[in-house]
């Protein structure tokens, strides 16, 4: 596990890399993965603008950057995620917000179909969702995993699960609608209480 862990590490790519990948995919009426669907290639065209958008407006608040300040062991930020994923979209430019704010953080993104191996390793009930964080440490340790959404649309979607039986393509609507307004703080509140636990505990073994 501990191989396949630093070998993923080694090959995962900047956000800037990442951000490069999808606009030339979008150039090429294409998507990452193994499915090259008319639909995922729309949701990659869909998903720029989504990032693009995060990219420009969203804040973090002082008292979260101080957290992630903080940190002073240095950790990667390995995020599997697919191009064509419409929580990916509104995750990874959050991600990116939050490694800017903190020199501990090493954030490097990895696509989900081209690393089966590590993807089954951090699986959500038994399923391969994504975006799905993974923390490192320099050894390879992982610390903490994270996703595929916040616990704030994880409760929304267990919510809607449970009443009409599965999701569908009008409870994925609200659920963009409701990220629009949320502007990453759900997703930010969830990676500050991992960094403060952490922190926490960082103390007591000092």
């Amino acid at each position: 596990m501990n191989e396949i862990i630093k070998e993923s590490v080694a090959k995962g790519i900047s956000y800037t890399a990442y951000v490069e990948l999808v606009n030339c995919l979008v150039a090429e009426e294409a998507t990452t993965g193994t499915e090259q669907t008319q639909q995922r290639i729309d949701f990659t065209k869909l998903n720029t603008s989504r990032m693009r958008r995060l990219d420009k407006t969203l804040v973090i608040l002082e008292q979260s950057k101080q957290v992630f300040r903080d940190m002073k062991e240095k950790q990667t930020w390995l995020v599997l995620i697919e191009s064509w994923c419409a929580d990916g979209a509104q995750t990874i430019p959050v991600l990116n917000k939050i490694a800017e704010v903190s020199p501990a953080i090493d954030l490097k993104i990895l696509l989900r179909d081209n690393n089966p191996e590590f993807m089954d390793l951090f699986l959500t009930n038994g399923t391969r969702s994504i975006p799905k964080l993974v923390i490192v440490d320099n050894s390879g340790n992982v610390l903490n995993t994270w996703g595929p959404r916040s616990q704030v649309a994880t409760n929304m979607v267990m919510a809607y699960k449970k009443e009409n039986g599965k999701i569908d393509d009008a409870f994925k609507k609200s659920l963009q609608v409701w990220y629009n307004k949320n502007k990453g703080e759900a997703i930010i509140d969830d990676l500050v209480n991992i960094v403060e636990d952490s922190l926490t505990l960082e103390k007591d073994l000092d």
